[in-house]
C-alpha cells in the first residue's frame, strides 16, 4: 500500500465518523500515533498561537483536511494547503480552504514567494528526511519568510527513516524531532532557530533563513 492509498483510506474512514487512528513503529523503538480524525475538527486547542503568527501568504504542508488552511482564508489571510492525499484535499476544500493535491517536493506555485510555512501536527516528519524538508521549505520561503513548524516535546528520542504502519505492512517514512534537536538541523538547512513556545501541551518553533 502506497503512502496516498493509507492517507486516503484513513481520511475516507474519518470523514464517515469511523475510527481511523494508526501507528507507525521505527526500528529504533520510536513511535507515532496518527488520528486523522483529530485533524477534521474545526480547531485544536494551541492552533490559535500558530495561526496568529501567519500575516500574510501561508503554505500549509501536509493541510489534511484543511484545518489551518481553511482557519486562513476565513480570517482573509491568502493562505493554500498542499497533500497528497485526494480525501484529504477534497475536505478541505469543502471547508473553504484553497488545496492542491501536491507532495511537498514537487513544483509548487509561490516558490521563493511564501512568507510563511506551516508545518503542524507534526509533520516536520513528512518524508522521513527532517534536514531535506527543512532546506526544501527554506527554498519555498521569501527571503524573509519565516517556518512555523511543531515539533516533539524536549527530551524525546529522535528518530526518522522507514517506520512500519502496525497491522498494515507498510512503511511510511517518517520522523521524530524534538524541540531540542531543532537549532542544529536548522542550521545544517542554512536555517536558524527565531522563537519557540508552547500551547495546551503542544510545542513550536519559528525558523527563518540564514
Amino acid at each position: 500500500m502506497s503512502v496516498t492509498v493509507l492517507f486516503d483510506a484513513v481520511f475516507d474512514r474519518a470523514e464517515a465518523g469511523r475510527a481511523a487512528p494508526f501507528t507507525v513503529r521505527h526500528p529504533t523503538g520510536g513511535e507515532h500515533r496518527f488520528d486523522p480524525a483529530v485533524w477534521c475538527r474545526d480547531d485544536l486547542p494551541g492552533d490559535e498561537t500558530l495561526l496568529a503568527r501567519c500575516t500574510g501568504p501561508t503554505l500549509d504542508v501536509g493541510c489534511g483536511p484543511g484545518r489551518l488552511a481553511g482557519a486562513l482564508a476565513h480570517r482573509g489571510c491568502p493562505a493554500l494547503g498542499i497533500d497528497v492525499s485526494g480525501t484529504a484535499v477534497r475536505l478541505a476544500r469543502r471547508r473553504g480552504a484553497s488545496a492542491l493535491r501536491r507532495d511537498v517536493f514537487d513544483p509548487l506555485p509561490g516558490t521563493g514567494r511564501w512568507h510563511h510555512l506551516l508545518l503542524a501536527d507534526g509533520n516536520i516528519g513528512i518524508g522521513g528526511d527532517p534536514a531535506r524538508l527543512l532546506r526544501r521549505c527554506r527554498h519555498l520561503l521569501a527571503p524573509d519568510g519565516r517556518l512555523h513548524v511543531e515539533a516533539a516535546a524536549p527530551g524525546t528520542p529522535g528518530w526518522s527513516g522507514p517506520a512500519r504502519v502496525d497491522g498494515g505492512g507498510t512503511d511510511l517514512p517518517w520522523a521524530c524531532v524534538p524541540l531540542d534537536d531543532l537549532p542544529a538541523l536548522a542550521a545544517a538547512s542554512a536555517m536558524r532557530l527565531l522563537e519557540t513556545w508552547t500551547g495546551a501541551d503542544r510545542w513550536f518553533a519559528t525558523l527563518i533563513p540564514h
